[in-house]
């Protein structure tokens, strides 16, 4: 195997995809595996933890198996194996952990654990490698909505979350109470193509003094419009339910996108998570970036959904850095972006 090429195993098991991944020097994706859960998941409307750790066990290996094949490498030709340690559900995380930790000792490798919301962020340099920085990201996924000042791997600042619901989890709640399969988000997001985004009048979402948001209000006034309607036996055109909803999604996250961009001193534009699949959010985005003339860099579809690609990415830059953890690694449910260092 050449030594100038360093191949890092990534590892995602944080909620109901088991991914693995085989990032070549940080930028050549040479297989990204996913197993998705949806299917069964699907059958209780949401992810149930304990039943997402057991697939996780069942198939981990053979995920792992089948990225080295496609990759054409083997468990010796590894540089190093990154494993997300947090944020996520605790035994679905302990998964991958327990298995990264077994391979990096096996193999007297290094062993890199990664924050899962960094590798969201770090999705977009496997679309754009020299997107300039620093730049102003937003992820939005199931469990976190962050604006973040990113300059780099040390240099990143939240400056404003979400005070209670993510917008993920508002768009799964609100497509529950409509009546639509899981995953919520991409059902809303069909069923609001046929809707009117101006039919009814919602709340905002964005709270703009700081940046932060709160979609606990919008999302209520969605469910209660839905449910007094049901009470009193009048027809409510879901559509334009859901097109009024997302619209103010959209809206809200862009607010306070254009309050920082307004501040100067970005060189570019991300967006980043689960969310940033939505097509209306990412034209949305796009078309603000073009407004300040700002390069702007949003994952391919497979890369904004949970995967290990985009683990591999953030660990060949602590590789890098020679910043490993110990075989002690444990699993951190409420990790925070910038609580990485382990």
């Amino acid at each position: 195997m050449d030594k100038e090429k360093s191949y890092i195993l990534g590892l995602e098991t944080s909620c109901d995809e088991t991914s693995a991944a085989v990032l070549l020097n940080g930028k050549e994706i040479k297989s990204n595996i996913i197993s998705s859960q949806i299917p069964i998941h699907r059958l209780y409307g949401g992810v149930v933890p304990e039943i997402a750790s057991r697939k996780h066990l069942e198939v981990v290996n053979e995920v792992i198996d089948e990225a080295l094949a496609e990759a054409q490498i083997t468990l010796q030709d590894l540089s190093a194996i990154a494993v997300t340690a947090g944020p996520g559900l605790v035994g679905a995380l302990l998964i991958g952990v327990s298995t990264a930790k077994a391979l990096a000792y096996a193999l007297k490798i290094p062993l890199i654990a990664v924050n899962h919301m960094a590798g969201h962020i770090y999705a977009n340099f496997l679309e754009t490698p020299d997107l300039p920085l620093p730049s102003l990201c937003l992820i939005v996924s199931g469990g976190h909505t962050d604006l973040v000042a990113f300059a780099g791997h040390n240099d990143l600042k939240i400056l404003g979350s979400t005070r209670d619901d993510a917008a993920g989890e508002a768009f799964d709640k609100v497509a529950r109470v409509l009546g639509l399969s899981y995953p919520g988000g991409p059902a809303l997001e069909k069923l609001a193509q046929n809707g009117n985004p101006k039919a009814f009048p919602l709340p905002s979402a964005s709270i703009n003094e700081n940046t932060e948001y709160s979609f606990s209000g919008l999302k209520t006034a969605v469910i209660n419009l839905h449910h007094k309607a049901k009470q009193k036996g009048e027809e409510i055109n879901l559509a334009d339910l859901a097109a009024s909803f997302q619209q103010v999604v959209v809206k809200s996250l862009l607010e306070n996108v254009r309050v920082e961009l307004a501040k100067g001193g970005y060189s570019s534009l991300m967006l980043a998570g689960g969310v940033a699949a939505n097509k209306v959010l990412r034209q949305a985005m796009e078309e603000l970036a073009q407004e300040y003339n700002l390069p702007f860099s949003v994952p391919a579809m497979i890369l904004c959904t949970d995967n290990a690609a985009m683990i591999a990415a953030v660990g060949y830059a602590k590789y890098q850095q020679g910043k490993f953890a110990g075989l002690d690694l444990n699993a951190y449910p409420a990790l925070r972006l910038g609580q990485d260092d382990f």
